[in-house]
């Protein structure tokens, strides 16, 4: 269930059962006392925490449950299925994020996360040129992940799809310190510790841990390590400041994609352990280092008034080596490797207010938002995975092809708020100005260079209102209404080069604009049972788009663009400790103009947008057994085929698929002790499916296979201090 906390509310509250067709003879035989699933309370959407189901805003909360037990506590696309709206595909490559999209925004994203914001206790994982790294964040640290999806996400900035924020562990009163260990298919370990409590005024939370595996597929070996500190001082009863710390360190090698048949590989389709010769050659992988601390102060001013000071700043070490077609691509050379080495820093100050206007309540939040990235970039011809020598430049086969700066700064303005005009009718409201600067200097203009010097900067400005309403019919039905403009912004991945040759960045590429519109219904169901419906539509121009080309990728604006929508998702509670959960997502993404993009063939109007499912379906039945600590659930996940490219290549998609999952432990607590065990198989039944998919791949090797059945078994004990 997407909540745990139950309430008891009188006969007479449960009005909703007249809107599910129920008779008042069918009201009277029903007990005097009803127990109610209670919404998650949230702070995403409006930044005070709310309840969730008096908002006008599509929001959902993945509880720790649901994070932790019988998971590996790796990739967010472990806990992200269950949320409507969102697609969560694990490609199986420790190399690279999982591939997370909202609405079908953020769909053909081959590095990191982009089109969807992502956050950590408010601190930003997305830098100022809207490119996500959510694999900073140890998911064993955190309690809750809340993910908001439609128009009232423009108010984070330069998305358009969803806001994705998680939520770090709150210390107990108690000292406890715990450790876990896990083991699972393919060599997986997985290692934790962590020590948690409350010192005086301090509040404090330490989790380290350590990840290896073999990988499914061959070449796809990794191990991370990582570190989370996180201090709460309670200064006095009016202020307090909080201080997160996150620490990684990752090397893994980067299986690649495969094609559906290409002479001499292995195909996705027969040998989906298999790994193309180019990758291999090339030694294609990754390593990855990743420092960050942010504070938050809060302060209370008076009973109406708090302030809140966010600042946050790090480092980022990237080395990744690339795969290249062989033989004739940049001087011969089989792969290239991309370094980045990144100083990022920022800050958000607000100003809440509450009080009443015209006798009816209302509050309000100001802020100020600042953000910059300064990215060394070097790209360095490769062979077989070695650098070649940079001290070959006046030489014909010159190593280097690329050495810039990359500066990356945000400065945004928003306003948000909410006033009941009427005790069953609340407004909410706000606008953002967002402004995005991207800078390149160029330092690669001696020697052989034949890009001069590509110096230049680009800018982008834009005001994104947002508005909604939402009736509160009765005490268990909502209904609610929204609009809002979005604004999609290049990253540098996308405005890097100007030309399949690699001359120089392109400060042509437009930023995306797009209109979203949102009905909803939020109701409780008897007494039991909880309902959210959505539905949306999306309408976009200059959506950014691949015309993928060896040895570089360039990006284009496609014309226009429509998404639109339903997502479902009931949650219920039934006798005998059983308990479901389903949720349903339909989008029918596609252009609405043509355009030519990856090839010489035009996209026509009509086309599905690669990278989006028409249909996804996740359901969960899950049982307790109170008395001997035991759980259980049975999982299903469905697909439906999706296309790899903008031209919807005949014969070219990745099929539907359905897939089940089970998972079941123990626990048990002896004085201070509490011990858990579990288990869980994914892909029960052995099902060959392709995970993700590679949009406009420009070698045809779309496809990311997904493992087959697979287990994963562990074992956690945690001691609790007196």
């Amino acid at each position: 269930m997407s909540s745990s906390k139950i309430f008891k509310r009188k006969l007479l509250s449960i009005a909703v059962l007249g809107v599910c067709g129920l008779t008042q003879n069918a009201v009277a035989a029903e007990p005097a006392e009803q127990k109610i699933i209670l919404a998650p309370l949230v702070i995403t959407a409006t930044r005070v925490e709310q309840n969730s189901f008096d908002l006008p805003v599509a929001i959902d909360v993945v509880e720790k449950k649901d994070i932790q037990d019988g998971q590996l506590q790796m990739t967010l696309s472990e806990s992200l299925i269950r949320v409507p709206g969102i697609t969560a595909q694990n490609r199986n490559n420790q190399s690279q994020d999982p591939q997370i999209s909202s609405r079908g925004f953020g769909s053909r994203s081959s590095f990191g996360v982009r089109g969807v914001r992502v956050y950590v206790d408010g601190i930003p994982l997305t830098m100022p040129d809207g490119q996500g790294q959510p694999g900073v964040v140890d998911l064993s640290a955190v309690k809750s992940i809340e993910v908001m999806r439609g128009p009232f996400s423009a108010l984070y900035g330069s998305s358009s799809g969803g806001v994705i924020q998680m939520l770090s562990e709150d210390a107990p009163k108690t000292a406890e310190v715990g450790a876990t260990v896990m083991l699972g298919s393919d060599n997986t370990k997985r290692e934790i510790m962590n020590a948690t409590g409350t010192s005086e005024n301090i509040e404090y939370l330490l989790n380290v841990s350590n990840f290896e595996t073999d990988g499914y597929r061959e070449h796809g070996a990794g191990k991370k390590q990582q570190a989370t500190a996180k201090f709460k001082i309670n200064i006095s009863e009016a202020t307090k400041l909080t201080a997160l710390v996150n620490w990684f360190d990752q090397e893994a090698q980067d299986p690649s994609g495969l094609a559906r048949a290409n002479p001499g590989e292995p195909s996705a389709f027969t040998n989906p352990r298999g790994v193309a010769k180019v990758t291999t050659d090339a030694n294609a992988r990754v390593y990855r280092s990743h420092r960050q601390v942010g504070f938050n102060l809060e302060h209370a001013l008076s009973e109406n008034n708090t302030i809140n000071v966010m600042s946050y700043a790090g480092t980022r070490e990237n080395s990744q080596y690339l795969s290249l077609k062989p033989g004739g691509t940049n001087n011969n050379a089989n792969s290239r490797a991309s370094d980045i080495s990144r100083d990022f820093w920022g800050t958000d100050v607000r100003w809440d207010n509450k009080g009443d206007l015209f006798s009816r309540p209302y509050n309000i939040s100001l802020g100020l938002t600042y953000g910059k990235m300064n990215d060394a970039r070097m790209d360095i011809n490769a062979d077989n995975g070695i650098k070649r020598s940079i001290t070959v430049l006046n030489n014909t086969n010159y190593a280097l092809n690329r050495d810039e700066a990359n500066i990356s700064t945000n400065f945004d303005q928003y306003i948000q708020g909410k006033w009941s005009v009427l005790d069953s009718v609340d407004l909410h409201a706000g606008a953002r100005r967002t402004k995005v600067k991207l800078e390149v200097k160029d330092k690669f203009i001696t020697g052989t260079s034949a890009n001069g010097d590509t110096s230049g900067s680009v800018e982008y400005q834009k005001t994104t209102p947002v508005v909604g309403i939402v009736w509160k019919v009765n005490p268990a039905l909502n209904l609610y209404a929204n609009y809002g403009k979005g604004f999609e912004t290049p990253t540098f991945i996308e405005v890097a080069y100007s030309s399949l040759a690699g001359l120089g960045p392109n400060f042509n590429l437009k930023p995306s604009t797009s209109n979203n519109y949102e009905l909803g219904l939020k109701a409780f169901v008897l007494d039991n049972t909880r309902v959210n419906v959505t539905v949306f539509k999306t309408n976009s121009e200059n959506e950014i788009v691949a015309i993928s080309g060896a040895p570089y990728a360039v990006y284009t604006n496609a014309g226009k663009t429509e998404r639109q929508g339903l997502e479902l998702s009931a949650d219920a509670a039934l006798a005998h400790n059983f308990n479901l959960y389903a949720a349903y997502t339909y989008l029918d993404a596609k252009f609405t103009s043509s355009f030519i993009g990856s090839s010489p063939t035009p996209v026509a109007s009509g086309n599905h947008i690669p990278g989006t499912y028409r249909s996804q379906l996740y359901g969960e039945v899950s049982w307790k057994a109170p008395s001997l600590g035991f759980s259980t659930a049975f999982e299903g996940r469905y697909n439906s085929k999706v296309y790899v490219d903008d031209i919807n290549t005949a014969g070219e998609t990745a099929p539907a698929y359905t897939i089940f999952n089970l998972r079941a432990g123990f626990k048990q607590n002896v004085e201070n002790w509490s011990f858990s065990e579990y288990a869980r198989i994914e892909n029960l039944f052995d099902k060959d499916y392709i995970g993700s998919v590679r949009v406009n791949d420009t070698n045809k090797r779309f496809y990311e296979p997904a493992a087959g059945r697979n287990y994963l078994i562990g074992l956690n004990a945690n001691y609790r201090f007196n």
